[in-house]
């Protein structure tokens, strides 16, 4: 983390108060937190249980059950590699990987300089180029373990 403790914007308080009477509320909210800040900031959980009054337990039992919700701000790019079935069987797992190691993260983590994060996705919708991995929106595709270190220094120089 960076140090910096997020603050509520006023719309997102709005927003919380204006879904707490309605059932089923806390994953619309959560969407919403992540929406304004990318991920789910600590002192926002905090903030955003007490607005809802429910217990900072249920909302991270909510954040930790879905895959969607993050507890960690993202890279600014985000390294997403197929396991589909097509990627998976020509390779996906060993080019995941790939990238875990020599960015030197695991999955779902960010690198220390903010630059890359490493996830794992179940279909990319392109198993034609299979295996695949996604660098916001661009897709690289035909991928060998060999091809890891060049799409990292591609992004580390526009980074």
């Amino acid at each position: 983390m960076n140090g910096k403790l997020e603050q509520m914007t006023p719309e997102l308080k709005a927003f919380i108060l204006e879904w707490k009477p309605k059932p089923g509320n806390l994953i619309m909210v959560l969407h919403r937190v992540q929406q304004t800040y990318g991920y789910i900031p600590r002192e926002i959980a905090i903030e955003t249980a007490e607005l809802l009054e429910v217990p900072l337990a249920k909302i991270y039992g909510v954040v930790t059950f879905y895959n969607f919700f993050k507890l960690q701000k993202a890279g600014k790019y985000i390294v997403q590699v197929c396991l589909g079935t097509a990627c998976y069987l020509r390779g996906g797992d060993d080019l995941l990987k790939e990238f875990e190691s020599q960015l030197g993260v695991g999955l779902n983590a960010t690198t220390a300089d903010g630059l890359f994060s490493v996830e794992a996705v179940r279909c990319l919708g392109c198993c034609g180029l299979a295996p695949v991995c996604v660098v916001n929106g661009n897709v690289h595709g035909k991928l060998e373990k060999k091809d890891v270190a060049g799409i990292i220094e591609q992004y580390r120089k526009q980074g």
